[in-house]
């Protein structure tokens, strides 16, 4: 899965990376499926084993266009972990009280203690994204923001945190099909948003934001991967993997005991 990583300094252009891209597993989306299901399981007991052991920090950042599945991966990928251990964090237009902070201010109130895995759904990358395309704030205020963000993460790292960052890759294509979906089916009429549409007239300067974010802020120690996400099944398959690889990088393990069990007994 390192091929989806995007190394510190390289330059990218969305529009030629493969939003439908599947590699070696095109045409197997039910072997994708089941395999998704063993990662779930093996997901489930490390993060078990990261709870009890109150060790490491893990956070994960999943940004996307609008429709890409930052909630379908949620939903998918952390299918089996116990929810003690796992908190989803999700960042809407900020309140009077946040705006009169820095940009960071409500983000750092919500990064994951030890022992906890933290999703961030949309986060301080909204900063260097929504408040460029439209305006809301000049250059020279976002434009710095870009460092100032890779110092944040590397305050987190430095403490003990473990980041991943996910861009949900789609095409403008399957954009449309997500919310016609939602127009034409009654069970998805909650999902739908008018501003949606206004949003997807700014693709182009969103691409460019977000090319710009995902360069400037991809490091060895806070990387972004570029997910196709198109296939919903392969985007899962892809961060189930990464997911399970980086817990067992972490070799966490039980705590020792606090007694000796050979000379107790429950009567």
């Amino acid at each position: 899965m390192e091929r989806y990583r995007l190394k510190p300094g390289d330059p990218i252009n969305l529009k030629k990376i493969d939003a439908n891209d599947a590699a070696d597993w095109s045409g197997k989306k039910q072997e994708a499926k089941d395999e998704v299901k063993q990662l779930n399981a093996r997901l489930d007991e490390l993060q078990e084993i990261f709870y009890a052991q109150g060790k490491h920090k893990l956070l994960i950042v999943l940004q996307g266009m609008d429709t890409s599945g930052k909630d379908g991966t949620i939903r998918k990928v952390f299918d089996n972990v116990n929810p003690q251990g796992v908190r989803v964090a999700n960042f809407k237009s900020p309140t009077q009280k946040e705006l009169s902070h820095d940009f960071l201010w409500r983000v750092h109130h919500e990064v994951p203690e030890k022992g906890m895995i933290t999703i961030f759904n949309r986060s301080h990358y909204e900063d260097v994204l929504i408040v460029r395309v439209h305006d809301m704030v000049s250059k020279d205020i976002w434009g710095k923001r870009y460092e100032l963000i890779n110092e944040f993460e590397k305050l987190l790292y430095s403490e003990g945190t473990t980041i991943l960052k996910f861009y949900l890759h789609i095409d403008k294509i399957e954009q449309k099909k997500r919310l016609q979906s939602r127009v034409d089916k009654p069970e998805k009429h909650w999902k739908f948003n008018p501003a949606d549409l206004k949003e997807r007239k700014h693709w182009d300067e969103y691409i460019k934001a977000y090319e710009d974010a995902l360069m400037k802020t991809s490091t060895d120690y806070a990387p972004w991967y570029i997910v196709p996400a198109n296939r919903k099944w392969y985007r899962n398959l892809v961060i189930s993997k990464i997911l399970v690889n980086k817990l067992e990088e972490l070799e966490v393990d039980y705590p020792k005991p606090v007694a000796d069990f050979k000379d107790i007994k429950i009567v």
